[in-house]
Parts: structure tokens; sequence; C-alpha cells
């Protein structure tokens, strides 16, 4: 087991926004956390990062309990985000994000992530390796704030609206380079509102309504029960 919430609450000041989340990420899955907006899928995130303080149950990382540990040593135990938005760094050159970042986080990888793997994977970013974070089209933003979270060497991958944004021609690309990392055995959690694509990648979908896990099961179960689309995805 990677990662586990079991019965997790959470919030913001006098507002309680999770009820009782459980969640469960083996080692080798892809899991996805679906809902519309408003329904707390950003406060779980913040909650099992740290970025808000966990109010009742647990979030344990590696069988090991984390309530109260601080973002940075979350990421640091092998924990890293593509976050909503990119939050590229308009001063650091693609070059230079991907090296400031290097670690090794995941001692049991069978593959180690450095920049030059990453300039592999995206051969975009070598092109624009020495352009300013602000200099990079959405898509090449996203590119390297995979690229980024990829070089620490993640156990694992937290992908917030990884495709928002984006044209469709991009956005299959980032699709196929986490079909990739999947079949390379990362542990991926996402959040995302492509159900049909997320479909074809998870293996496990949690769905949320008001802070509360209404749903859960796999692909082939979500797409069996269309009364689920109408009722918590708004599609």
């Amino acid at each position: 087991m990677i990662l586990q919430t079991e019965k997790l609450q959470s919030g913001y000041g006098a507002s309680q926004v999770l009820f009782g989340v459980d969640l469960t990420i083996e080692a080798g899955q892809v899991v996805t956390v679906l809902g519309r907006n408003g329904m707390g899928k950003s406060t779980l995130l913040k909650t099992i990062l740290g970025l808000l303080p966990v109010r009742g149950g647990s979030v344990q990382f590696e069988s090991q309990n984390i309530n109260g540990w601080s973002t940075d040593k979350i990421a640091r135990a092998g924990v890293a985000i593509v976050p909503e938005g990119r939050m590229c760094f308009p001063n650091l050159t693609v070059k230079e994000h991907l090296t400031a970042f290097a670690a090794q986080r995941n001692p049991k990888a069978t593959q180690t992530w450095t920049p030059e793997k990453v300039f592999e994977f995206f051969p975009r970013l070598l092109e624009r390796q020495n352009n300013m974070g602000n200099q990079l089209s959405g898509g090449e933003q996203q590119m390297l704030a995979i690229g980024r979270a990829l070089v620490t060497n993640p156990k694992l991958l937290i992908l917030d609206e990884a495709s928002e944004g984006l044209a469709p021609k991009i956005r299959e690309e980032i699709w196929q380079c986490l079909d990739v990392l999947r079949a390379q055995g990362q542990t991926i959690l996402i959040i995302d509102k492509y159900v049909e694509r997320l479909m074809k990648l998870a293996d496990h979908h949690i769905i949320l309504e008001k802070g509360v896990v209404v749903w859960q099961g796999d692909s082939e179960g979500l797409a069996a029960d269309r009364s689920l689309w109408e009722r918590y995805l708004g599609v």
C-alpha cells in the first residue's frame, strides 16, 4: 500500500469539506478522484499533501501515519504533484527547473529519472531547454511540470487537472505519456474531468459528492452505470 486515507476529515476555518473519505492506492496502480467542481477533490489533495490539517481520521503513506507532517517532509518521502495551473517558475529555464528538482526518492524504482531522461520523454522540452518558464506554451509548461515531478523519482505521482486548458492534440500527448508511465509501474493519483479517457488509463475510481465517497470501483463498473455520470459527473 502506497497511500491510504481512513475516515479523513478536513476543511477550511469553520467549514468542514471532507466527511470521512476512505481512499487506498496500491503500488503500481492508477487511481482517479472524480466529481463535479466544489465536491472536495482539491481539499482532499491539499490534506494529503499537508497543506491543510487533518481534522479527523488519518493519512498513511507506506503504512506510516503522516498526520501533521509538513508538506516538504511529505515531498521528501516520495510524493510529487503536478499542480493545477502548472506553476512553472518564470525566471528559471527548462533545464534549470529539471536540475533544481532532481532527487532520488524511490530507491526501488527500476528506472531513474534524470533531466536527460525527461528530454528523451518530452523532446519538445529539449528544444526549449534554454527558454524561461514564462516563454513556453501551455502544453510545454504542462510537460515541464510533469518532468519536474518525475525528476524527483516519486513513489506517488499526483496530477491535478493535468489536461486543463490544453488543445485536444496536446491533451492526447499528455494522456499517452501517462499511459507510458503506467506501463513502467509508476503509481499515480489523478484528478481530471475527462472521464472517458481516464477509464482507459486507471485501475480504480472514486467519486466524491459534497466531501463523501458516493461510489468507487473499476472502469468497467463506471462505464456500465450511466446513472453515476448523470448524478455525480455532470455529463
